[in-house]
């Protein structure tokens, strides 16, 4: 994994100087909360429905041991004794006093984190998959990409100030576990004919109220050119991008609004004047970067266990995945426990997460899009303590994948921008679908929820969407099916109208029944979807309130 350097770590403490000044200055009344209201952004500090939010950036969702350690503890002595994990591959902290929050800062600046850039209008943390560097599937490792991204976009002076939040993601695997097709850019590494290899560029992805997938823009980009022709792509943006609209300033509005060969076009001119200047990288400082990077070399190869005890097997069915290193795995680590809130863990669940990530994981932890942890690295021989490990922390719920693997935002429990609550309809949804069996024998589903439309829970890409929404003072809560959010991008569509909050979980185990009754062999649910069109689930889903 990389580590600071100098610049790094002198960069993180004079803003943390500079924030404790600020929020001083709030606390005594010489800020007004407009006046602190930019400040605080740029320090990833939110005012939500209760309390102040800090959201601490975790830059393609990798962890060291202390790190994790260093999250538990802040959890434990600066808020309630838990995290919440987000679909960016970050951490939140819900409860976190103001005038606490620069000592947090303090604290996480011992172990190489800070807060930069996790909220504002500004080039945000990017995301990469979470299997990076040990997936089977694997082209490349995107993390030494990813770090070189992080690099250059970190307080860039041309694009602190953008029309709208900027986000950015990188794969390199066959499958696409980033979701680069709904980012503003997303990076996708590919091997051209001649065998040399290089980056498509799609942009213009995104979720919220207009969702769109981002387009094609250029089908390959040789890796010293990547930092020219993001800038490229963000001059353009900076230039013509809508700042007299909020709604109307994210890259997808340009791109719809010049067409995606005109953006292009504008993007191509603007990239030859600065392709060969000084943004070009040179391939010591490419090599330099994947220093950091590494896979475990091990000579003990062991295969998967085939023996013990029905629930561990029933783990390794739905949490392990097959690693490029034979002998090692990759272990998700499921945050959706039937019943409760997704992406949260407590202080001791970290720290066990951390004993294992140094115990076993080669010290690394992953944080996933889909708020669950994985352990990227893990000897076959020590999947049975591992797994043991984490029942003993309520930690290895068999879900990983399944219908109960739901993902969900805040909601109105804590986001002062939702218009319905997202947790306890998870909540309910989880614990009818496993009380029914309709988790396990539905197999691979996904499930997401958002409690307002800009989409935090990213419901647009689910093959089972649910958009809480609010009329007339009541939450209701709108269906959406047939969206996806890896190689096989999709839009989710709505059908029909809103549900109550207590009609939901019921609805959705009538639709996994009406799939078990159309499908086709092993055909997935979002595969079944696209067969039969989303019209042939709207009578399972009001069947029951009709009647």
């Amino acid at each position: 994994m990389y580590r600071y350097d100098e610049f790094d770590a002198r960069l993180v403490r004079e803003r943390i100087a500079e924030f404790r000044d600020q929020v001083e200055r709030r606390i005594d009344g010489r800020l007004t909360e407009d006046q602190f209201k930019p400040l605080r952004l740029m320090n990833g500090v939110y005012l939500q429905l209760h309390a102040y939010m800090l959201r601490v950036a975790i830059p393609y969702g990798a962890l060291r041991a202390e790190q994790m350690r260093m999250l538990a503890t802040i959890s434990e002595k600066y808020d309630r004794g838990y995290g919440h994990f987000t679909t960016r591959q970050n951490i939140q902290y819900n409860w976190p006093s103001l005038v606490d929050i620069p000592d947090i800062l303090e604290e996480l600046a011992a172990v190489e984190m800070h807060a930069i850039q996790t909220s504002g209008n500004c080039i945000r943390n990017v995301t990469a998959d979470p299997f990076a560097g040990a997936a089977a599937d694997e082209l490349e490792d995107s993390r030494p990409w990813a770090e070189i991204i992080r690099q250059w976009s970190t307080l860039h002076p041309e694009f602190t100030f953008l029309p709208r939040k900027f986000k950015i993601a990188i794969n390199g695997a066959a499958e696409d576990r980033a979701g680069i097709r709904v980012h503003d850019i997303g990076l996708q590494i590919v091997e051209n004919e001649a065998g040399a290899r290089g980056f498509e560029v799609w942009v213009g992805g995104g979720q919220g109220r207009t969702p769109r997938l981002a387009r094609l823009v250029k089908d390959f980009v040789e890796p010293r050119d990547l930092l020219s022709y993001l800038t490229a792509i963000l001059r353009v943006y900076n230039q013509h991008g809508r700042r007299d609209n909020l709604y109307k300033a994210r890259i997808k509005i340009l791109v719809d609004a010049l067409g995606v060969e005109a953006f292009a076009g504008e993007v191509e001119e603007e990239w030859s004047y600065i392709r060969e200047g000084e943004l070009r990288l040179p391939e010591s400082e490419i090599l330099r970067i994947r220093s950091f990077f590494s896979s475990p070399s091990i000579t003990d190869v062991s295969p998967v266990p085939e023996a013990g005890p029905a629930a561990f097997r029933h783990w390794l069915k739905h949490n392990r995945r097959d690693h490029q290193t034979a002998g090692l795995s990759s272990v998700v680590i499921s945050l959706k426990p039937i019943g409760g809130t997704p992406g949260d863990a407590t202080a001791g669940q970290m720290q066990v997460v951390a004993d294992l990530t140094e115990r076993y994981g080669f010290d690394e932890v992953r944080v996933t899009p889909d708020q669950n942890l994985v352990l990227p690295h893990v000897r076959n021989e020590d999947l049975f303590a591992v797994w043991t490990a984490l029942v003993d922390a309520k930690l290895a719920t068999a879900n990983a994948g399944l219908a109960t693997d739901i993902v969900a935002c805040p909601g109105l429990d804590y986001c002062n921008l939702a218009n319905a609550r997202s947790i306890p309809v998870s909540q309910a949804i989880s614990s009818t679908l496993e009380a029914e069996g309709l988790s396990e024998a539905a197999g691979e589903v996904t499930i997401k929820i958002s409690g307002c439309i800009n989409a935090c829970g990213h419901h647009h890409v689910a093959a089972i969407g649910v958009l809480g929404v609010d009329k007339r003072g009541e939450e209701f809560y709108q269906i959406t099916l047939g969206g996806a959010f890896g190689a096989d991008a999709s839009i989710g569509e709505i059908v029909g109208k809103g549900l109550a909050a207590e009609d939901v979980p019921g609805a959705i185990a009538r639709i996994l029944k009406s799939y078990l009754a159309q499908r086709q062999g092993d055909e997935r649910l979002i595969d079944t979807l696209r067969r039969l069109g989303s019209d042939a689930f709207k009578e399972a889903i009001y069947a029951d309130l009709a009647a």
